[in-house]
């Protein structure tokens, strides 16, 4: 990842404009007939020397953005250092715009470079910079206010736009309720020029714009009572909640709005659709859908109470087993922190957990599956750890070989908590329903079908409890992504035990006074 203007600029310091592209051809033009011309004017009429050299100038005609882009080979995207849109965890780059971003990039057979951006305003003005990048893909919603600036792509998410305050306060219900509350946006996003719409009518609305802070800093403000509301989006609010447990909606501002990349403002639109295009094909073929799952499908699972209660075991006892987690993730080729976000889904990391089942320890081992594993003892964390470890990797390699990453961990998972037997069911009540039994997105709406009569008597492994597993896969991928994000300074070489997280709102200082 770069950071800001200057790498840009440099990155873009050898890019041809239209005009210097053109320019160009026509110098090379009149460098080969330059030395021709006395033999030209021996053999031919004047008339067609001058035919000639409109002709070989016609070639020469500027090329559009989008060529230029496939003709240097690489599509310059500007983005933010966000949750939502763009950051590197330890397989490398990754949010919902690189990814996109990424697919849009192969599908012009170009390599992508990514840049970012400390400020929206900045962002907005390095589109219109003559060696700027080719679009933001920033998480940003159309805005009348930038139409004079700039050219919004395809939407392709709708976001509504929200009212946050802090558990424990009164709750807003309306604009007047924000009269004389300290209130704040991030500057230059459609956001902040909506509110400033709203004080014509409303002069008593007063709010702060900043540049110095990004939606996560927002939310944390408010979580630890340092101002009295934020306004965010959605998507932002759902993925970063369980970080800052104690934020809750208090009203939508206004009704969803459109998300859509940004693109410079010029005459030329072959990018802007190349763009369309690009949207219309991954809505069409469920890509642009299995993404969104992908990053938001799971976020919303925590409440609360839950939030609260993993963000204390990660402190007290999470440091118990961490060893143990890291060595079978090495062994195993598995992340660490899925399956810590296992055993806590399992056992709240307790490693005397019992079920009345008869299920014990810290990954809930049945007898006969620990028996499988090598596992003597399920209530000794090591063994435990390392035997769930070893059963997930095995539940993982029976699956069909054409299901995908990541889809495949999350189908292992199901497995792992309701059978292979009940998820094969699910995969093939998916696929007679015309959904594709391959991805998590579509098989996650037929499990819950296992405990209704009228399908599971279609079904070779009969009645299961099918709503089970998704909720318990749900939650493994947001403990999961929990644990990516406050481990991440730390995720190679540090550890939990002898090193601080870096996530504030859940993990520095709980909110008081509730």
């Amino acid at each position: 990842m770069t950071e800001g203007r200057s790498a840009l600029t440099h990155a873009a310091a050898t890019r041809k404009t239209p005009l210097q592209t053109s320019t160009y051809c026509q110098q090379k033009v009149l460098l080969i007939l330059a030395p021709m011309h006395l033999n030209l004017l021996r053999k031919f009429p004047f008339p067609a020397i001058i035919a000639l050299v409109v002709a070989m100038l016609a070639g020469c005609e500027q090329p559009s953005r989008l060529e230029q882009i496939q003709d240097e080979g690489i599509l310059r995207v500007v983005t933010r250092n966000t949750p939502t849109t763009y950051y590197q965890d330890r397989h490398g780059d990754t949010g919902l715009e690189y990814e996109l971003a990424k697919r849009f990039a192969d599908s012009l057979n170009v390599s992508l470079e990514v840049t970012t951006t400390t400020t929206l305003d900045d962002l907005y003005q390095q589109l219109n910079l003559e060696e700027g990048p080719d679009l933001a893909a920033a998480g940003l919603t159309i805005n009348p206010q930038r139409e004079d600036q700039v050219r919004f792509g395809e939407p392709y998410l709708e976001v509504t736009p929200q009212v946050v305050y802090r558990r424990g306060t009164r709750q807003p219900r309306n604009l007047e309720d924000l009269y004389g509350k300290r209130i704040m946006v991030l500057r230059g996003s459609a956001l902040a020029d909506q509110l400033r719409a709203l004080q014509a009518e409303h002069p008593e609305l007063v709010f702060e714009e900043s540049d110095s802070v990004e939606v996560v800093d927002l939310l944390r403000l408010v979580n630890d009572d340092e101002i009295d509301h934020a306004v965010v989006y959605s998507n932002e609010l759902v993925v970063n909640q369980a970080f800052y447990p104690a934020v809750r909606v208090g009203f939508d501002l206004d009704s969803p709005r459109a998300m859509a990349w940004v693109l410079p403002l010029d005459e030329d639109d072959s990018l802007q659709q190349a763009v369309k295009t690009f949207f219309e094909t991954i809505k069409t073929d469920g890509t642009l859908d299995q993404l969104i799952e992908r990053f938001y499908g799971h976020s919303d699972v925590l409440d609360y109470v839950g939030a609260r209660s993993f963000a204390r075991h990660m402190q007290q006892r999470l440091p118990r087993f961490e060893t143990h987690l890291r060595q079978a993730g090495d062994q195993y080729a598995l992340d660490w922190r899925m399956l810590a976000a296992m055993a806590y889904q399992e056992s709240l990391w307790d490693p005397d957990a019992r079920s009345p089942t008869g299920v014990r320890g810290l990954m809930m081992l049945t007898l006969p599956t620990a028996k499988f594993v090598g596992v003597t003892n399920r209530i000794d964390p090591k063994q435990s750890i390392f035997g769930g470890a070893r059963y997930l990797v095995w539940v993982r390699d029976q699956l069909s070989t054409d299901i995908p990453e990541p889809d495949r961990t999350w189908f292992a998972l199901a497995a792992y908590n309701v059978g292979l037997g009940h998820l094969e069911d699910a995969r093939i009540l998916t696929r007679n329903n015309g959904r594709d039994p391959n991805r998590w997105i579509d098989v996650k709406d037929h499990l819950p079908l296992l405990s209704k009569k009228q399908w599971y008597t279609k079904t070779r492994y009969g009645y299961a409890r099918g709503a089970e597993p998704v909720h318990y896969v749900q939650n493994i991928r947001r403990y999961h992504e929990i644990l990516q994000w406050v481990t991440q300074p730390h995720a190679e070489t540090g550890s939990l035990s002898d090193s601080e997280y870096h996530a504030p709102g859940i993990l520095e200082q709980l909110p008081q006074g509730i």
